[in-house]
């Protein structure tokens, strides 16, 4: 692990395919996050300003999960070494192990870093030491994954809901509100796949949309080709195929790839990989958004709060799904399928880490 987060380059060039948000007044912390409406306070101006340099910490939930939560790694490296404020950014991988991420808060809480990033494993595990860390005067920024603690200092939320609804609402209206659907989910337990799961039910509401099979892929690509595997011999004849992550859904598409059958509508979300197999074959599917600069819009707002700058507490990030025409404006053929869409790694560092080799 160590290893890898070594290898994650310290320093990044300016030019980028995706242009970062810049701070002005009102801080933006990546496009299509937007304050919360309704009850949402504010964190006041001020309260964690302080002079740098800075160090920032980070409790990732698992790097090694997958392809994406290998890249967030990336973006939050990549945005802390653009920021010469920032003397030193830590980065801790849980691995996905709840006692390991108490372990690694406490650990940055020692280390009297500046602001601390925290990537829940559950719901629950890390609250007791988050609102210890706000305790000690350390402003706490959480993403990618709800917790049931309000004790953080600001968050920023993919709407897993709303992705989950953007996929359940593109296969009711292409199978015309009935079916039989297969359901793929990701790693049981994790906030986001519960949310994401929420998400698709709301959509299949007052539908004759049917789930006739439902299976945990952990959002990877082998655990889910031998899951499709199996449902496909199993059961064959399925109208359409919610996928909670795009590395499941390559491993589907190729599944009925190999057995030589149509590719029903599928889910997917934006993977390189995914986009090439959508454009090549040609079958129905939608991409929802869930950008790996999450990790550096993480960095920004500790940025914006030991700036001083005033932010609200809840941040939705609810983009709209991508259709065809807008995935071939993001497909590289000349880069492998483990980079995610929409990126703010500059392009030496795209062909560094996501290269065909």
């Amino acid at each position: 692990m160590r290893r890898i987060i070594q290898s994650i380059a310290a320093a990044v060039i300016a030019t980028t395919m995706w242009c970062a948000p810049s701070f002005a007044e009102d801080v933006s912390l990546l496009d299509g996050v937007t304050a919360r409406a309704g009850d949402n306070p504010s964190v006041e101006a001020g309260k964690f300003k302080k002079d740098a340099p800075w160090v920032i910490g980070m409790s990732h939930f698992g790097v090694n999960a997958n392809t994406w939560t290998v890249q967030v790694a990336h973006e939050a490296e990549a945005a802390a070494a653009k920021d010469k404020r920032i003397a030193k950014f830590i980065l801790l991988d849980a691995g996905f192990d709840q006692k390991k991420q108490v372990a690694d808060i406490e650990d940055l809480i020692a280390q009297k870093v500046d602001a601390i990033i925290v990537q829940p494993v559950t719901s629950t595990s890390a609250d007791a030491s988050i609102a210890k860390a706000v305790a000690a005067g350390i402003p706490v920024i959480v993403h990618t994954g709800r917790i049931e603690s309000d004790a953080f200092t600001t968050e920023i939320q993919g709407g897993a809901e709303h992705f989950g609804k953007v996929m359940g609402d593109f296969l009711v209206e292409d199978l015309g509100g009935k079916g039989n659907i297969w359901v793929l989910r990701g790693l049981a337990g994790h906030p986001e796949d519960t949310n994401r799961y929420n998400g698709l039910l709301q959509a299949l509401k007052e539908t004759d949309v049917k789930i006739i099979a439902e299976e945990h892929g952990d959002w990877q690509y082998d655990k889910a080709k031998k899951l499709c595997e199996t449902l496909y011999l199993n059961n064959p004849e399925v109208d359409g195929i919610w996928s909670s992550g795009a590395d499941m859904t390559r491993a589907c598409v190729d599944v009925f790839k190999q057995f030589g059958a149509k590719i029903p509508p599928i889910t997917g979300e934006g993977n390189n990989g995914f986009f090439g197999q959508w454009i090549a074959d040609g079958f129905k599917s939608i991409s929802a958004e869930y950008s790996p600069a999450q990790g550096a819009a993480g960095i920004r707002a500790a940025v914006a709060l030991l700036e001083g700058k005033e932010l609200k507490k809840h941040y939705d990030y609810n983009p709209p799904g991508w259709d065809l025409d807008k995935v071939k404006k993001y497909y590289r053929d000349d880069l492998s399928a483990n980079v995610w869409w929409p990126s703010e790694l500059p392009e030496d560092k795209l062909k560094e880490f996501y290269a065909k080799k």
